[in-house]
């Protein structure tokens, strides 16, 4: 084993850097996209990089997994067919998997190479992959909604990267034109977005783009992630008609399956935010 060295993350919109000691780089590939890279950590267990920005480690990813999909799926009254726009590392596809109820989950994210990197050193986050009910499309997450059946969809979750590179197009009203018409009256999208520490102007930009969309009801739920920009991290999801979000407490709180965060309790109490956050929205 070679000696522990630094791998850092500069995030200049924060003036901050999250970092993590690793012992070596494991793997390395230029998609026709972006730079994926795998280093392994002494603590975190394996790193994933795209174009130099934290994306994933064993030890913290379940964090943003269980949060960016188990509140959406347990708010909707019944949810059966579900998309995850991005999401190439196949984690948030197998939380929605854990639903009995899901009939039908596709991902579908434009690279490739980020699923292959996730099946060789992430294969707990893709263990769900051959679940008859998933299908896995390497294809452009924009056009797919865009071309989505109206009406036809009851959860979906973008779970892209930073609004920079490939993943620019889904932060927009046109994008979220094309969920608002995929979804069914009682639908909810889901976009990670970002944090509410650092970058609560992008929450606002983002809740205002699914406004002019046509949504009408947002909710954002802040969660710990210390390997993204100043460790905490949000999902908002947005309805239309003027639906709230009251969940399914009682099944949250029976569900069938382990969760390492998510509990009927989180999902409570993330409803919660705090003053300066609720006082930001509120005037967006």
């Amino acid at each position: 084993m070679t000696a522990p060295t630094w791998l850092y993350e500069n995030f200049d919109p924060s003036g901050s850097a999250i970092g993590f000691r690793v012992t070596r780089k494991l793997d390395e590939v230029q998609s026709p996209f972006q730079k994926i890279e795998i280093f392994e950590s002494t603590d975190w267990g394996n790193v994933m990089l795209i174009d130099g920005a934290m994306m994933v480690t064993t030890r913290d990813n379940f964090l943003y997994h269980e949060m960016m999909s188990h509140p959406a799926l347990f708010t909707h009254p019944d949810p059966k067919h579900v998309v995850v726009i991005g999401g190439g590392d196949c984690g948030t596809l197998r939380e929605v998997l854990r639903h009995p109820g899901v009939e039908k989950a596709v991902q579908c994210d434009i690279d490739e190479q980020v699923t292959r990197m996730a099946e060789k050193y992430f294969p707990e986050l893709c263990e769900s992959n051959n679940d008859p009910r998933a299908e896995v499309l390497f294809d452009d997450g924009i056009a797919y909604m865009a071309n989505c059946a109206p009406g036809s969809l009851d959860v979906v979750i973008v779970d892209a990267t930073d609004p920079v590179g490939p993943a620019t197009g889904l932060f927009n009203r046109a994008f979220f034109e094309s969920c608002f018409r995929a979804l069914k009256d009682d639908g909810i999208l889901v976009q990670q977005s970002e944090s509410p520490l650092v970058l609560l102007d992008l929450i606002q930009d983002i809740r205002a783009e699914m406004g002019k969309a046509g949504f009408d009801s947002f909710q954002t739920l802040p969660f710990p992630q210390p390997c993204y920009p100043s460790g905490w991290w949000s999902c908002t999801l947005a309805r239309k008609g003027g639906r709230g979000f009251d969940f399914r407490e009682a099944d949250a709180a029976a569900k069938g399956f382990a969760t390492k965060y998510y509990s009927a309790g989180i999902h409570k109490a993330a409803q919660v935010l705090p003053p300066f956050v609720a006082e930001a929205l509120a005037k967006a």
